[in-house]
């Protein structure tokens, strides 16, 4: 059953058996969420863990382990296990829902991801909380959500400040080479970020994304929706650079995001 959010002029709508995804947040009357495609990594925005963007070939390698992942952006993995699963709501009241999700067979590891959505009066918060049962498991995690590209309108310009962005090699995955960041559109990701990454709708609405996560990757090549993501690490993290959760040791990750009225 889906839980139904209000904070002043502000509603969301959370689905624990889509994903424990956020599949509607209008705030002043405005759909600020887009629905890109029919697959569930198209619409509303969701959690990314245990990994979050692709992972090279859908192979993960752990001290001296070899798992096969499912290729859900083929030839490679992506986007974490957690999207396609239905949530167990653990705390909700009339502003916030708390939910946790175990991680199913195709991660041996075992373990779970918990997540938080707060709604305020101009803004959401969000959490993230990666945790391990008996065994370690490399992680990152993130959250992807398809932000409407036109809104009352006007057509979104992104902003973003950061150090470098990382280049992209031929199959599509992110190296760990930093190259100075170039004009959009974008499929990348971006290290060493200035939060906030601004999402921007001329003389309607002007939207903050803020984290305290590592990177965020940046995706406004769709004719109906951009996308806004922070990210623990960069694609394929989870064999370069992985965080190792371990029992008492979790990945934890926070986000907000802020809006106004520009009219």
């Amino acid at each position: 059953m889906a839980e139904a959010l209000r904070c002043d002029g502000t509603s969301a709508v959370v689905d624990p058996e889509d994903g424990g995804r956020l599949v509607s947040l209008r705030a002043y009357g405005l759909e600020l969420l887009a629905r890109a495609g029919p697959e569930p990594y198209r619409y509303g925005s969701f959690v990314m863990a245990p990994y979050a963007g692709r992972v090279r070939d859908a192979r993960l390698h752990y001290r001296g382990q070899q798992v096969e992942l499912p290729r859900t952006l083929p030839p490679h993995a992506g986007l974490g296990l957690v999207l396609d699963r239905p949530w167990q709501v653990t705390a909700r009241d009339a502003v916030s829902v708390a939910m946790q999700c175990r991680f199913d067979d195709r991660w041996p590891f075992g373990g779970r991801v918990l997540q938080s959505v707060v709604l305020r009066n101009a803004g959401v918060d969000l959490a993230v909380r990666v945790e391990a049962d008996q065994h370690s498991f490399p992680a990152t995690a993130g959250w992807h959500p398809w932000f409407t590209r036109h809104l009352g309108g006007a057509e979104v310009e992104i902003g973003l400040s950061a150090a470098a962005m990382l280049r992209r090699d031929a199959s599509g995955i992110a190296t760990d080479e930093r190259v100075p960041v170039r004009p959009g559109p974008w499929d990348d990701c971006f290290v060493a970020v200035d939060w906030p990454v601004r999402a921007v709708w001329p003389t309607v609405l002007e939207l903050e994304v803020r984290s305290n996560a590592a990177c965020v990757v940046v995706y406004d090549e769709h004719p109906a929706a951009v996308c806004v993501e922070p990210q623990t690490g960069p694609p394929d993290a989870v064999n370069a650079q992985p965080f190792a959760v371990s029992p008492g040791t979790p990945l934890l990750a926070r986000a907000s995001w802020r809006w106004r009225l520009m009219s």
